[in-house]
């Protein structure tokens, strides 16, 4: 509520001159709605995941969060979200009608990868061994994303690859991941780096020789994403919206979620196949400046908002 009223605040000091609230996820979404409602005027929500499909709502707090979700995209006008996945996922969580959502998918900022300096040596020599082969791990440290199925397959590798595995990230995972490496006496081999900022991220995905997202549950998959803009190899888990921005075999390689077996032939057939792994990355680069750059984003959300405001302007609500 607090949120609410400082928003309302400063929507009343500046004339109340709004056309549109825009409200992301459910932490948001008591004051998106009470200004929908004090102000008279159109919500739209994006929703990025939901907590269905990142624990279920087993437990009292879960329940609420999806209780929130739900109300949050019942108020809404229009409802837009990051991958087709995501479209099936929504009417089937909020029991949403098909022309209420809309997707449009995350972008990325290739300005963010062009570094200048092009001897990445130097930069390679902090995370691993010149001879040494930098797998790439980015994202939060918890059950969904998957990484213990990549520690899970570290062995797998190293029976075919000299390799360094890079863990960026933090979360509730990080101790038990932390010595469940220690007991497989894989710690020269891990690289547990915590939280990265951008620029040094940047280069690293620059540098990695391949990029992971072995994800068990992935609304979008922005960091397979940003390893393609980076230009190098995605080995991403066959499910969600990783499924529709990796292609195999042509903008990357899919392996099955939550089997490591597959994940480790995915890495070693990336690392050992140097003319196949710069293909990937070629076609992969081609295919995110053509359909994800922020300017055809931009646009096709302005023309959900001029949509929404041309239906506001013919409705009763006025």
């Amino acid at each position: 509520m607090n949120m609410q009223r400082e928003a309302a605040a400063i929507v009343k000091s500046s004339g109340g001159d709004v056309d549109i609230f825009h409200a992301h996820d459910w932490l948001v979404a008591n004051a998106g709605i009470g200004l929908k409602h004090i102000f008279r005027k159109p919500l739209i929500a994006t929703m990025h995941s939901t907590q269905v499909g990142r624990n279920g709502a087993q437990y009292e707090l879960e329940r609420m969060i999806h209780e929130t979700e739900y109300w949050l995209t019942y108020e809404a006008w229009k409802v837009i979200c990051c991958s087709n996945f995501m479209v099936s996922h929504l009417r089937r969580a909020f029991m949403l009608p098909e022309d209420k959502i809309v997707m449009i998918p995350n972008g990325v900022a290739f300005e963010e990868y062009k570094c200048g300096d092009n001897d990445s040596t130097w930069f390679r020599e902090k995370f691993a061994l010149p001879e040494e082969k930098i797998v790439l791990f980015v994202g939060r440290l918890v059950y969904e994303k998957g990484v213990h199925v990549l520690v899970e397959a570290i062995p797998k590798v190293l029976e075919r690859v000299n390799a360094k595995f890079v863990i960026v990230g933090s979360g509730y995972m990080r101790e038990d991941l932390s010595n469940l490496v220690e007991r497989m006496g894989l710690a020269h081999k891990v690289f547990f780096t915590g939280f990265l900022d951008n620029e040094t991220l940047r280069r690293l995905q620059k540098c990695a020789d391949v990029c992971v997202v072995p994800s068990l549950f992935e609304p979008f998959g922005i960091v397979a994403l940003e390893a393609m803009a980076a230009e190098t190899p995605v080995v991403a888990s066959d499910t969600g919206g990783l499924s529709e921005i990796v292609e195999h075999d042509v903008t990357g390689v899919k392996v099955y979620p939550g089997d490591p077996d597959s994940l480790a032939w995915g890495i070693t057939h990336v690392l050992l196949n140097e003319d196949y792994a710069k293909r990937l990355k070629s076609k992969a680069y081609e295919k995110v400046r053509e359909r994800y750059c922020w300017d055809e984003i931009s646009r096709r959300t302005k023309a959900i908002y001029e949509a929404v405001l041309e239906e506001y302007s013919e409705c009763f609500w006025t």
